[in-house]
């Protein structure tokens, strides 16, 4: 199981991460709060020529379920450049948040939203990388915060090829959903955890809110987080605060021993 970390320091990400001893990366390729179509990295070949694995995080300002034309349009050309940029990479997928609507929006729409994402690309010949639709925490009108979500948005999308899911506990756990058994309750729906974003939560279970612990010093028993992570068989990209992220790393390897 290959274990590894969102890295921060953009410019230099495989030296980054060879300092933390991650297996593999997850970076940006823009800023997280734009909608910039991203330049090509000055190191993307020696990122592509690495023995460590990259993922890529989408912008945070994506939102394709959106019924605002003026969000949801640049939302969908961002996720085509993003993924292009991935590619680029040699990266194993684009993270995409679920996304949500305003209060008086029927959800039904925002699903819709999502299959059209999917079905247009495909009929241009699919993403050139998979896009792994990440569940969230919070919002009454969020896409992908519970199960139940998550299985609606799947009878959308999850015909197509490109579509894959990653399952991050501290969004699981503030949304509501037990940890004990979660990662058998996704794959009873979608078929697949393609990717764990391994990270505790400094608040109590069904907060609604998305804040990141190291993994001995949240609210979720840190023993539950390497159960999920056994259960899930995909690689793990740790979150948790910049701190304490080499500890978790080595904490998860002799957890795995």
């Amino acid at each position: 199981m290959r274990i590894g970390a969102h890295v921060r320091q953009d410019s230099d990400p495989i030296g980054r991460a060879e300092e933390l001893g991650a297996e593999l990366l997850q970076m940006f390729v823009t800023d997280p709060q734009e909608w910039g179509k991203p330049k090509p990295h000055p190191k993307a070949a020696e990122i592509r020529d690495s023995p460590i694995d990259v993922v890529v995080h989408s912008s945070y300002r994506i939102n394709v379920a959106s019924l605002n034309n003026r969000l949801r349009m640049p939302s969908r050309q961002a996720v085509i450049n993003q993924a292009l940029a991935a590619k680029e990479l040699g990266a194993f997928g684009l993270v995409v948040h679920g996304g949500h609507l305003r209060d008086d929006e029927d959800a039904k729409d925002g699903y819709e939203n999502w299959r059209k994402l999917f079905e247009r690309a495909n009929e241009k010949g699919g993403f050139p990388v998979p896009i792994l639709i990440e569940n969230t925490a919070g919002g009454d009108h969020a896409m992908a915060r519970s199960l139940d979500n998550i299985a609606r948005l799947w009878d959308a999308v999850g015909e197509y090829e490109n579509a894959g899911f990653c399952l991050d506990t501290c969004h699981a756990w503030a949304g509501g959903e037990d940890l004990v058994d979660i990662a058998e309750r996704v794959k009873a729906i979608t078929g697949r955890i393609d990717l764990v974003h391994l990270n505790n939560s400094r608040d109590e279970f069904d907060s609604g809110r998305d804040r990141h612990d190291n993994l001995e010093k949240g609210t979720i028993d840190p023993e539950i987080l390497v159960a999920v992570i056994k259960a899930a068989g995909a690689p793990v990209i740790l979150e948790t605060p910049e701190e304490g992220l080499a500890d978790d790393i080595a904490y998860l390897k002799k957890a795995l021993a």
